[in-house]
C-alpha cells in the first residue's frame, strides 16, 4: 500500500511538472537564444554588427519601448512594431570596432514584458590597428 501511495505521488508530481512546462507566461515575455554575444578577438575596424534573436513566449503582444546602449560606442536597433505571441524578432547591435582593447557593454531594453527591463551583454577584444610601414624609395635619397 505504501509503495502504491508513493508511486501515485511521484506520477502526480511528474504530470503536474510536465503541464507547468507547457504553460505560456501571462502577458508578454522574452526568450532569447542568448543574452550575451561574445565577439571574441576581432580586428580593428572589422564588422561590429551582431544580432540578439528572441521569441515572445508570452500570451500578449510584446512592445519594446526603448533600447539603450551603455555608451556611445554601442548602438542598438529594435523592432518598433508589437511582436505577436509566438513570433520571433531581433535586436541589432553595432559596436564601434575602432576602439582597441577588451570591452564589455550592455544594451538595456524597456518593454511591456513581465520582466520590464532586460539587459543584454556584448563583449570581446579589438586588436590594435595594423601599423602601416612608411614607403621607402631607393635611389636618389630624396623623399617623393
Amino acid at each position: 500500500m505504501k509503495n502504491t501511495f508513493f508511486a501515485l505521488v511521484a506520477l502526480f508530481a511528474t504530470t503536474t511538472f510536465a503541464f507547468a512546462q507547457e504553460e505560456k507566461a501571462s502577458g508578454a515575455a522574452f526568450q532569447f537564444e542568448s543574452e550575451t554575444i561574445d565577439y571574441g578577438t576581432i580586428e580593428n575596424g572589422s564588422d561590429g554588427n551582431r544580432e540578439f534573436k528572441f521569441t515572445n513566449v508570452g500570451t500578449e503582444p510584446l512592445i519594446i519601448s526603448n533600447a539603450k546602449g551603455s555608451c556611445g560606442c554601442t548602438t542598438p536597433e529594435w523592432p518598433k512594431d508589437p511582436i505577436a505571441p509566438g513570433a520571433s524578432a531581433t535586436i541589432k547591435v553595432h559596436y564601434d570596432t575602432k576602439r582597441t582593447g577588451n570591452f564589455t557593454k550592455t544594451v538595456t531594453l524597456t518593454s511591456n514584458a513581465t520582466e520590464a527591463t532586460k539587459v543584454l551583454t556584448i563583449k570581446g577584444n579589438v586588436n590594435a590597428p595594423a601599423e602601416v610601414e612608411p614607403e621607402h624609395h631607393e635611389g636618389d635619397g630624396h623623399d617623393h
